[in-house]
C-alpha cells in the first residue's frame, strides 16, 4: 500500500469520526449509522489510535485491587455502551470474567458477542432512556467508554449508571475533552453528588484517548445510602 493509500484510509476513516458526532443523541439516527459502520469501525478507531478501551478495563482492574474484595473472577461487570467488545476484551485480559453488555446497535453487539468474553449482551438499549431491563444494584462495576462522546448520550444517563450499580460500587466513565467542555457533564456530576447518587474518588485529566483528542477519565463511587443514613442520624 502507498503512502498516498495511506493516507486516504486515514483521512476516510477521521471522516467517519467526526460524523459520528454529528448524531445529536438521537437513537433512530445512531442505529443507522452504526449499522453502516460496524465492518469498518475497529479499523477505523484502530488508525486513529484509540486506547480508550485499555485505560478503562486498567482503572477496573485497580478498582478492583483497591477497593473490592471479591476477586476478579468474581467480579459482575456491566459494558454499557459494549460496541463491538472492545472493553471486554480488554477487561477479559485483565481476569474478569463476569461480564455483560448492552449496546444501541444490534450490529455492534453481534460483534462483541463473537469476542466470547461476555456472560450475556443485550442491544437494542438507549442509554439516554431508562434501562428497564437492567435490575437496581446489579454491578459491582459499570464501565462506560466511548459512549460519552459528542453526539451520543446526555449527561443525565450517569443516574441510570449508578443505579444499576451495587452500593460500594463503582462506575468507570471516559469522556472526551470537546465532549466534557461542550456539555453539562460536570454540573451533572455535582448534581449527582450533591443528591447523594455518586461520590467522585477519582479523575483523570486530559488523558490519552484518540489521536485527535484526549479524554477525561472519572471514577466515581455509588454510595451505601443505608450505611450514609445512619451515618447521619448517629
Amino acid at each position: 500500500m502507498t503512502l498516498d493509500q495511506q493516507t486516504a484510509l486515514a483521512q476516510a476513516s477521521r471522516k467517519r469520526i467526526k460524523d459520528s458526532h454529528a448524531l445529536d443523541g438521537d437513537a433512530g439516527s445512531l442505529v443507522h449509522f452504526y449499522r453502516g459502520w460496524v465492518n469498518s469501525y475497529e479499523l477505523d478507531v484502530g488508525r486513529d489510535g484509540y486506547c480508550g478501551p485499555t485505560i478503562v478495563a486498567e482503572l477496573a482492574g485497580t478498582v478492583q485491587t483497591a477497593y473490592l474484595a471479591n476477586k476478579r473472577a468474581a467480579i459482575e461487570i456491566l459494558d454499557a455502551g459494549c460496541g463491538t467488545g472492545l472493553v471486554g476484551v480488554e477487561l477479559k485480559r485483565l481476569g474478569f470474567q463476569l461480564i455483560d453488555g448492552i449496546d444501541l446497535s444490534e450490529e455492534m453487539a453481534e460483534e462483541a458477542r463473537k469476542t466470547d468474553v461476555y456472560r450475556h449482551i443485550q442491544a437494542n438499549v438507549d442509554l439516554n432512556g431508562p434501562l428497564s431491563d437492567c435490575s437496581g444494584a446489579t454491578y459491582d462495576i459499570t464501565v462506560c467508554c466511548g459512549v460519552f462522546t459528542v453526539g451520543h448520550i446526555r449527561p443525565d444517563a450517569l443516574r441510570e449508571l449508578a443505579r444499576v450499580t451495587r452500593p460500594n460500587g463503582f462506575i468507570i466513565a471516559s469522556t472526551r475533552k470537546s465532549y466534557a467542555e461542550a456539555t453539562s457533564f460536570v454540573d451533572e456530576v455535582r448534581r449527582l453528588e450533591d443528591a447523594g447518587v455518586l461520590v467522585t474518588t477519582q479523575r483523570l485529566i486530559d488523558g490519552r484517548y484518540i489521536a485527535e483528542e484526549g479524554a477525561h477519565y472519572w471514577v466515581f463511587q455509588v454510595p451505601d445510602r443505608a450505611t450514609a443514613s445512619t451515618e447521619k442520624q448517629l
